[in-house]
């Protein structure tokens, strides 16, 4: 398991990423220079973090973070990293709502001086739950924690994602609107086939993938909601606490207009995906920690949205996640790390949670 949720995260040299960062640094404030650069445990698959610290007499802020878009080198997750839409998302969440949102302090659409896009930011102290190992597995500062204490950062991290969407507004987010045509939710979904085409292209297909869009239209919701901002990558492994209580909503590349229930059903199936394979390794997990009936009532509550149609969201997060996977899968095997399979039809087996997908498509998983 470690092995199949571990792959490499970067191919840039550290000594000579330090250099050029500092040579970027000097040319905008003069003397400084970058040092500590090193990367958090949590740091993702596609884009990455880098955390320095700014030496100079005067720094904006001396503990910096830097978003990075991915190494074209690096068999990337994604086939787009717009750093300029994720620096915009969150001076546009800074600006309207009361969420902990870093403060962006400068964004670089240049790829000459460290390779690739980024943006700086500053950097939040705190804790995140891990994914490596999960945070619904034993030894980690989460799953030490009381049921009260669990209970509060739950209920904390759903409301980050109800005050999202309403303090927002939709006008000023027109921005992230995705293209096409028919309903936002319509837009989302071509947008996941789209990026299934491009995981699958000159590769063997997924059954269990296109089994799952099928399912998708028959569940298909009869009314669908006006749009709100959605985070896109909603969940507890996006947030630095600061105890139990958020400290930083982290990772906005995913973010786009889309029905509210997009965000809750990646929040609950996130949440899933790590229990299940909690289980399925023989712990006990926390099976009790984001329930997916507990998310919609507290959800409910904050915002007087009663969340619908929650079969259809959960089963398309899962889905999305399921492309993600295969595609983290394709980049282990072009790197080395794991083998393919022997037969084209098994390509399913290279989704980590093709049993739980299965179950959903099936409808036999809740």
């Amino acid at each position: 398991m470690a092995s199949a949720l571990r792959p490499r995260t970067t191919t840039r040299d550290p000594v000579e990423f330090t250099r050029r960062l500092t040579a970027w640094l000097d040319a905008r404030l003069p003397g400084a220079k970058a040092v500590d650069v090193s990367a958090p445990e949590s740091n993702g698959m596609s884009s990455e973090t880098l955390l320095f610290t700014v030496e100079h007499p005067e720094p904006p802020l001396p503990r910096c973070a830097l978003r990075l878009a991915a190494d074209p080198a690096a068999y990337t997750v994604f086939p787009i990293y717009d750093m300029p839409r994720q620096y915009r998302t969150m001076r546009l969440v800074a600006e309207h709502t009361d969420l902990p949102v870093p403060r962006v302090l400068w964004l670089e659409k240049d790829p000459g001086p460290l390779g690739a896009p980024f943006f700086v930011m500053e950097r939040v102290e705190g804790r995140v739950p891990p994914d490596v190992m999960p945070y619904t597995y034993e030894g980690n500062w989460l799953h030490a924690a009381t049921d009260t204490e669990r209970a509060h950062l739950e209920d904390a991290s759903v409301a980050v994602v109800a005050r999202l969407h309403d303090q927002v507004p939709v006008d000023e987010a027109r921005f992230l609107a995705l293209p096409g045509e028919g309903s936002p939710l319509r837009r989302h979904v071509q947008a996941q086939r789209g990026y299934y085409a491009w995981v699958v292209s000159g590769l063997p297909r997924s059954p269990l993938i296109e089994r799952a869009f099928d399912r998708l239209e028959e569940l298909w919701p009869e009314t669908e909601d006006e749009p709100v901002l959605n985070w896109g990558d909603a969940r507890i492994g996006n947030i630095v606490y600061d105890g139990f209580a958020p400290a930083a909503v982290l990772d906005w590349e995913m973010a786009a207009l889309a029905p509210r229930e997009v965000d809750l059903g990646w929040m609950i199936y996130l949440h899933r995906f790590f229990q299940d394979l909690t289980v399925s390794f023989g712990q006990s997990g926390l099976p009790d920690l984001l329930r997916r009936d507990r998310v919609e009532d507290t959800y409910a509550r904050l915002t007087g949205h009663t969340p619908r149609d929650m079969d259809f969201y959960t089963l398309y997060a899962a889905l999305r996640h399921a492309i993600v996977m295969l595609r983290v899968a394709c980049r282990q095997i072009h790197f080395g790390e794991a083998t393919a399979p022997a037969a084209p039809q098994d390509t399913d087996t290279l989704i980590l949670h093709h049993g739980s997908l299965a179950a959903m498509v099936q409808g036999s998983y809740w």
